[in-house]
């Protein structure tokens, strides 16, 4: 970045989840620490959940909003960690509802540009203030680019399954084949009204279509193609951030963990998370579990509850506890992700494919086994991942159904595991080259420095893609 360029001041406006809020205030703190000012609009209680990530609170200020209440939602939730995904729409009503709220904050504190994903009315409101606005996304430019782009919104009536079989006329990707009962999840999310009476794929192509720039985390050696083509769409400059990558833990290992981890061999334990928002039915649980007992090593698995059930015991299957003692731990609470990657027994992660996560495990050594939840970004980045970049495997599932079973878990988790499979070791490989790519000398500093750069040319004259 240029030293003479003045600092910015940018407001932080993120969807009311955790994973969203989270890369978002690592972003903050990038940019904060090149002296540019962050304004974080974050609803009122979750702000001490977010605090101790505030690594320069003299330039990052919490900016408190009050959630509006919304008929149907618990008195108090804020975000989609108090709510069932099923009232996830409700959350993006009431995030709705702080819009006028959110134009005095902007004219009382006049930042020069804001950064949004899902909220669509959010350009319209910046332009009659004069303020520049960026859509940044935490996913991958792929999804945005098969399912949600220009072409797509502007095509006509409702896409079927058959339409999106094939990706969108000059796509540059043939490595993403959806199944047949991904395409029928697809589809019926076209019709999924996500607050407000607004679709969902409305407040992601509306936004993008009216915002001054779309960002990305990510970094042109992996994302560049869909970012090209994203900017042929929509005729406007698509930056990269970086991957933003996690900062070093302040903290250690609980030593509970860390005693049950070293009990084991280096890269010989499996460690399965699954995401803090999602849970599974009682009969994938039961097949992820006797999958995880199936391979013979240890594991540590971090689940919610199946649906339908206050706690992991409840569900296990029968024996299951009894089978695994001494090597196998089904753990219904929160644990700490990055640590846990980052210890030497620990060879293998099975993951759901969120960002975040994808992210955590590329820059460790532990070989990757995707298991995507059903939601767009988890099913593209998991296919992209397998299929193009070869970075891990897929555990193979129903083509109608959707389905995994214990020994397709089994089999993905060989694979990786096994140092005498070819595709493993073609795995290992290709991974080990993304690990170093990613963790290379100034390739982060290089991009933050870039995407300011950028930010700075489009708050003066305006950024021509």
């Amino acid at each position: 970045m240029d030293a003479d360029a003045p600092s910015m001041h940018i407001a932080m406006f993120p969807w009311f989840a955790m994973g969203h809020f989270i890369p978002f205030l690592h972003l903050s703190n990038k940019l904060a620490k090149r002296d540019h000012k962050i304004s974080f609009f974050i609803p009122k209680r979750t702000q001490t959940k977010l605090q101790h990530l505030n690594l320069h609170p003299h330039l990052i200020t919490f900016v408190p909003i009050t959630v509006p209440h919304v008929d149907g939602l618990p008195h108090d939730a804020e975000t989609t960690s108090d709510v069932p995904f099923s009232l996830f729409p409700l959350i993006a009503t009431a995030m709705d509802r702080t819009e006028k709220d959110i134009e005095l904050l902007l004219r009382e504190l006049k930042p020069q540009i804001v950064f949004f994903d899902f909220q669509h009315w959010l350009p319209n409101l910046t332009r009659s203030l004069g303020i520049k606005c960026l859509q940044y996304w935490i996913i991958n430019p792929s999804t945005i680019a098969y399912l949600w782009n220009g072409p797509r919104q502007t095509q006509g009536g409702e896409l079927t399954e058959v339409d999106l079989m094939k990706p969108p006329k000059g796509f540059p990707d043939s490595s993403i084949n959806l199944h047949a009962q991904e395409l029928r999840f697809l589809a019926a999310t076209r019709k999924l009204e996500f607050g407000s009476g607004v679709f969902l794929y409305d407040r992601v192509g509306i936004g993008s279509s009216l915002s001054d720039a779309i960002g990305f985390k990510g970094c042109r050696e992996i994302d560049g193609s869909y970012a090209e083509y994203l900017e042929t769409v929509y005729r406007k400059p698509v930056l990269f951030s970086g991957p933003l990558l996690p900062e070093p833990p302040n903290t250690t290992l609980e030593e509970k963990w860390v005693a049950w981890l070293e009990g084991f061999n280096p890269g010989s334990v499996i460690f399965c998370a699954y995401g803090s928002e999602g849970s599974l039915p009682e009969n994938q649980f039961q097949e992820l579990l006797l999958g995880l007992e199936l391979t013979g090593f240890p594991f540590l698995a971090a689940l919610k509850p199946p649906n339908g059930f206050e706690s992991i015991e409840e569900a296990l299957p029968e024996g299951f506890r009894e089978r695994v003692q001494g090597r196998g731990i089904a753990y219904g609470g929160w644990v700490p992700q990055q640590l846990i990657l980052g210890h030497p027994s620990v060879g293998c992660f099975i993951t759901h494919c969120g960002a975040g996560s994808l992210t955590e495990a590329l820059v460790n050594k532990c070989q990757l086994v995707f298991l995507p939840r059903l939601g767009a970004d988890h099913i593209i980045n998991a296919r992209m991942l397998s299929e193009k970049l070869k970075v891990g495997v897929e555990v193979e599932k129903g083509e109608e159904d959707g389905l995994f079973t214990k020994e397709s878990v089994w089999k993905a988790v060989n694979i990786v595991m096994d140092d005498g499979n070819e595709l493993g070791k073609e795995i290992r490989a290709n991974h080990g080259k993304v690990k170093n790519l990613l963790l290379s000398n100034n390739l982060e500093s290089f991009y933050v420095d870039s995407f300011c750069d950028k930010l700075q040319a489009l708050l003066i004259d305006g950024l021509q893609g």
